[in-house]
């Protein structure tokens, strides 16, 4: 059935054509998860087997014949996926901070110290203000020795925890407009 899809080129797209000719089953999607084509390639699969026009191997008849995956449906005002997992978190940009609302992970200056940001801590949920960068020093982010020895220094490559004054610090060129740059640095 496969070889007369293949001779009529029109009902089908070019990503099932793809797996078609190469013989990749749709399971094995060639289209990013969570893309549009991703999805639609699903759908193609699951319309053209309703209408005895796709022949499923076993591992496509879980997918296809089991599960929604290629479909939508409305949460909770939105458009979502069906039979694909989301991760969900709530508003990821505003928090409440001592009774106002702010942004989160969106580095300003100012504050006690040079510059500062919100975070939400993810051992208590709780949001909390980190500040860095002493008042008064300029940072030095456009010269190439200073930014190695500030990387090095500071151990920059093993810093992941968006909760401490560090992480922000060696971050702090990927936000020229806290440091008036023309462009965006990175310390390493």
């Amino acid at each position: 059935m496969n070889d007369l899809l293949l001779e009529n080129k029109k009902i089908l797209s070019e990503g099932l054509r793809f797996h078609l000719i190469e013989g990749i089953s749709v399971d094995n999607n060639i289209y990013r998860p969570g893309s549009t084509k991703y999805f639609d390639l699903f759908r193609e699969v699951r319309d053209l087997s309703q209408m005895g026009l796709y022949e499923l191997n076993s591992e496509e008849k879980f997918f296809i014949n089991e599960t929604d995956i290629g479909e939508w449906d409305l949460f909770e005002g939105d458009l979502v996926p069906l039979d694909f997992p989301l991760e969900y978190t709530e508003s990821i940009n505003e928090a409440e901070y001592k009774g106002r609302k702010v942004k989160l992970n969106k580095p300003k200056r100012g504050g006690s110290k040079k510059y500062y940001v919100y975070v939400k801590n993810p051992k208590t949920g709780r949001v909390k203000k980190v500040e860095w960068g002493a008042k008064g020093m300029s940072v030095g982010i456009h010269d190439p020795a200073r930014r190695k020895s500030f990387a090095a220094r500071h151990k920059c490559t093993t810093r992941n925890d968006k909760t401490t004054a560090s992480y922000w610090a060696c971050r702090t060129g990927r936000y020229p407009h806290l440091t008036g740059a023309k462009k965006k640095y990175t310390w390493w």
